[in-house]
């Protein structure tokens, strides 16, 4: 396993993230475990969840799996690089009027304090915003994060689907108070979704803000069974925009076949490659997915590849000239 610096931060993680977002609804507890041992045995220490993980009524569900699997000891919470989030509805009905999709210091107490629980952690290595909240000041945010950090129970704070400008006035704030600030963001990017090449990643690699990306696969379209998905899968319910992206996913499927890889470890490898990103998240139902995608790390594209995916997955180019000329 390949190791790199979260963001601007001294911390140390694997180049592969763990994702869990399937531990619980897809996936039963003990192979939830399966995959996680299999993953600090492979070198991933980078696992990423969220409170509101585990489908409509059971939120805090997959965070709870995590939890059992640290208390069976092992040293498994020492080893473990831990993110979680923050932001959606929780569905207590002691938040009263502060239920809902928001954020404010109320919010990121007393949901770090549910998720510290859950986990049965007293700290998180990485507490993330899960979605931009343009209605609460970062004067209020900034100061509730920081004294999480003093207090020990969050390392470092991170952020989630945030467009440029939300990086750079939340960095803007955060400096005024002589405070680290954001040290990731987490977006979708993907051979299938480029536009992060416009603002964010530009945005983020000039304030030393580390990019994780989710659904580097774009929901199983790049994993390779797209043209021909099994019955139930992720791909089964994409007809429609399949079969409009058909020529590109022949193309990149007759690419692979040629560099004699599979189409996920190409999509993830290609995700790599890029100088602003920290690491993919993968988020395996299964211990045969997970241990299959560890061989993304050991492919090296050359110049001739990357510039015949552009070709088929041809990006938006960076601001300011993809939209001067």
């Amino acid at each position: 396993m390949e190791y790199t610096n979260l963001g601007r931060t001294g911390m140390k993680v694997s180049r592969l993230c763990l994702g869990t977002m399937n531990l619980g609804p897809q996936t039963e507890e003990k192979e939830a475990h399966k995959i996680m041992d299999a993953a600090l045995e492979a070198g991933v220490n980078f696992f990423d969840t969220a409170n509101v993980y585990g489908g409509k009524g059971r939120h805090g569900w997959t965070e709870e799996i995590i939890g059992r699997w640290f208390a069976q000891g092992g040293n498994r919470r020492e080893k473990v690089v831990l993110a979680t989030k923050v932001y959606n509805h929780m569905g207590d009905p002691n938040d009263g009027p502060n239920e809902g999709r928001f954020l404010s210091a109320y919010k990121v107490r007393r949901h770090l304090e549910g998720s510290l629980k859950r986990l049965q952690t007293d700290h998180i290595e990485l507490y993330q915003m899960h979605h931009i909240d343009r209605d609460v000041s970062w004067e209020e945010l900034w100061e509730v994060f920081q004294a999480e950090v003093q207090k020990g129970t969050i390392d470092y704070v991170g952020s989630s689907n945030f467009a440029g400008w939300d990086l750079i006035k939340a960095q803007a704030a955060a400096k005024e108070r002589h405070f680290l600030g954001l040290v990731t963001e987490q977006h979708k990017y993907s051979l299938l979704c480029r536009l992060p090449e416009l603002e964010v990643l530009p945005a983020a690699k000039d304030q030393g803000i580390g990019v994780i990306a989710w659904s580097p696969l774009d929901g199983g379209l790049l994993g390779g069974n797209a043209l021909n998905p099994a019955k139930g899968s992720r791909s089964a319910g994409q007809t429609e925009r399949i079969e409009k992206l058909r020529p590109q996913l022949e193309a990149f499927t007759s690419l692979c076949k040629n560099l004699g890889e599979n189409e996920a470890d190409v999509a993830l490898a290609w995700v790599l490659h890029n100088p602003a990103l920290d690491a993919p998240i993968i988020g395996p139902r299964t211990l045969d997915q997970f241990e299959k995608s560890l061989r993304a790390v050991e492919i090296n594209l050359d110049q001739a590849t990357l510039d015949r995916l552009d070709e088929i997955f041809p990006g938006y180019g960076e601001a300011p000239n993809a939209y001067a000329w």
